[in-house]
């Protein structure tokens, strides 16, 4: 693929049948898990994507045995019972946000001396409010860049940590590392958490995947106390498919007035991004969830209401949403989603753009902490990606309604789904 992928507009179709890959939060979730248990554990249905590699390459680098079998999608881990094999080792988490954050605190509660490096899209994004918390508790960090941020040097003996606040506004992963990793300290950990994420999606699969490896995790209001265990894990865990990718997907339900099923989605799915399919239910789609996995029925459905809707706890999702409002009735206004300024791009900062770019009309709204998008008729562009793959992913569904747009550096969806314009392409 070169660095644009012209979009074709698809012809209707009865309907839409795809498999997506495994979910990236769950991988990098089951990866520390099993690294941290006492057991040899194997996990199926496994993400590859620049992300989860990342992790694993992490992982291999502190000593870690890890078996990798891409073609079955499954990763045999042994686990070391909460010892770093290696505790001199530099890493370098590439772009990944999860084994950035995961793997600081899990070294930082481990205990050792270690090289911390990212690449430069990463060294931008947020850590201080996580490292100032950590260097409270006795880990000393020198920076080799910017203060605050990646790249640095960590060293972590005596670590002095009963309990910790956590702020969940910028980034969920910071409580999410803190409470996996709890587990490590001889008394436990209590986790509190603040800002408005605190009863957030991620959290709660953090919680709920804690419970499936055998660690208790007592929530009480704001706060989580994770007991220390001496032994726990499993021997076998399957990852669920990725409904984030699968969200692309249904989206074109609506879209384009047809029927999708994303194979072994299921509407009890630990991900949060579940929550957009309600959302398409609302703008009159209709949901079967059957053995082989969660039909969205849309065919039949000449036109939909634009939505207002808070997307806080499935803000992954806010571009999709984003490039669906054009073609509604009225207008969108999509609520409380402030937080994506900070992630692999200012995401509102860019859909404003690339929508205005495209001739749609849409605006911040400062009111709500999010934006609102007007229907209009979309002109001939090219979209910018910003090396943000749900950018790219998203946009490409305006193509697909309209045949009138490329995307710039598709290659950026090896983030989470490398596979993705492989099966739009098999959609036509």
């Amino acid at each position: 693929m070169e660095n644009k992928y012209l979009v074709k507009k698809l012809q209707k179709k009865q309907e839409i049948k795809v498999k997506v890959p495994g979910s990236k939060s769950i991988t990098n979730r089951a990866l520390l898990l099993a690294a941290l248990s006492n057991y040899q554990c194997t996990l199926q249905g496994v993400l590859f994507s620049d992300d989860s590699r990342a992790f694993l390459a992490c992982l291999k680098e502190l000593g870690f045995d890890v078996k990798i079998n891409e073609t079955e999608e499954e990763v045999i881990v042994q686990g070391e019972g909460g010892r770093i094999p290696d505790q001199h080792a530099s890493i370098h988490v590439q772009n990944a946000g999860t084994a950035a954050r995961f793997l600081t605190v899990m070294l930082a509660l481990a205990g050792g001396e270690y090289k911390m490096q990212a690449s430069p899209q990463m060294c931008k994004r947020p850590m201080k409010p996580l490292l100032d918390e950590l260097e409270k508790a006795g880990v000393s960090f020198e920076f080799l860049g910017e203060e605050g941020h990646f790249p640095f040097l960590m060293r972590s003996q005596e670590i002095s940590l009963k309990e910790i606040s956590i702020d969940t506004g910028i980034s969920s992963q910071f409580a999410s590392a803190l409470i996996m990793a709890g587990v490590l300290l001889k008394e436990g950990l209590k986790v509190i958490l603040s800002g408005d994420r605190s009863e957030g999606s991620y959290i709660k699969m953090t919680l709920a995947m804690m419970e499936q490896f055998g660690i208790p995790v007592v929530k009480e209001g704001r706060s989580c106390l994770v007991s220390h265990m001496d032994f726990f894990g499993l021997k076998e865990y399957r990852i669920e498919p990725d409904v984030s990718g699968a969200c692309y997907f249904y989206a074109m339900a609506p879209l384009l007035g047809t029927n999708v099923l994303v194979e072994n989605i299921h509407m009890d799915s630990l991900q949060g991004d579940i929550k957009f399919l309600k959302i398409l239910e609302k703008m009159g789609c209709e949901l079967k969830d059957e053995s082989e996995g969660v039909w969205v029925l849309g065919k039949g459905l000449s036109n939909y209401e634009g939505q207002d809707i808070s997307m806080k706890d499935f803000s992954d999702q806010t571009m999709t949403m984003a490039v669906l409002a054009p073609f509604a009735m009225n207008p969108t206004l999509i609520r409380n989603i402030g937080h994506i300024r900070f992630q692999e791009t200012d995401r509102i900062k860019a859909i404003l753009a690339e929508l205005t770019r495209l001739g749609i009309k849409c605006e911040e709204a400062l009111d709500a902490d999010g934006i609102r998008i007007f229907p209009g008729e979309i002109k001939e562009g090219e979209v910018e990606t910003y090396e943000d793959h749900r950018m790219a992913m998203a946009f490409t569904l305006i193509g697909l309604k309209t045949g009138k747009i490329g995307i710039k550096n598709p290659q950026c969806c090896r983030k989470t789904f490398e596979n993705y314009f492989e099966l739009i392409e098999n959609l036509y």
